[in-house]
């Protein structure tokens, strides 16, 4: 009992540790893939807007970020639905290390999270 009580105490500080500090970017940069023609399409999206791709509405909601390492990942929370009928085809989070972790099921296309664009020093959005 003692060691399943220490493994439980080891797991729930290992979880402490890895939690990071986070920032919401002004918006994000997500790239999606026709499967069908073979092409990719960077979509650059402010949070709240929504571009189309195809015949997909892509909608970022919010985009975040490591405070201490802006580049090493991006959190980005999409909305993707049917451009005509209004179907939701995904609504959730995407992860820019692990796109396959969250992903979108559609036939013809796959969109994913790239990074979040962050404001630089002098005021003007960057991508990081």
């Amino acid at each position: 009992m003692k060691s399943l009580l220490a493994v439980a105490a080891m797991l729930a500080l290992s979880g402490a540790a890895l939690a990071q500090d986070v920032e919401s970017a002004p918006g994000a940069l997500l790239r999606g893939l026709d499967k069908v023609a073979g092409t990719t399409t960077d979509i650059d999206l402010a949070v709240g807007e929504t571009q189309e791709f195809g015949r997909l509405a892509v909608t970022l909601g919010d985009c975040r970020y490591p405070v201490t390492d802006p580049s090493s990942n991006a959190y980005a929370f999409v909305t993707i639905a049917d451009a005509k009928s209004g179907a939701v085809a995904f609504d959730g989070w995407m992860i820019a290390s692990s796109p396959a972790l969250s992903a979108m099921d559609d036939p013809r296309y796959d969109v994913w999270v790239m990074r979040c664009n962050i404001p630089s020093a002098e005021g003007t959005e960057t991508a990081q």
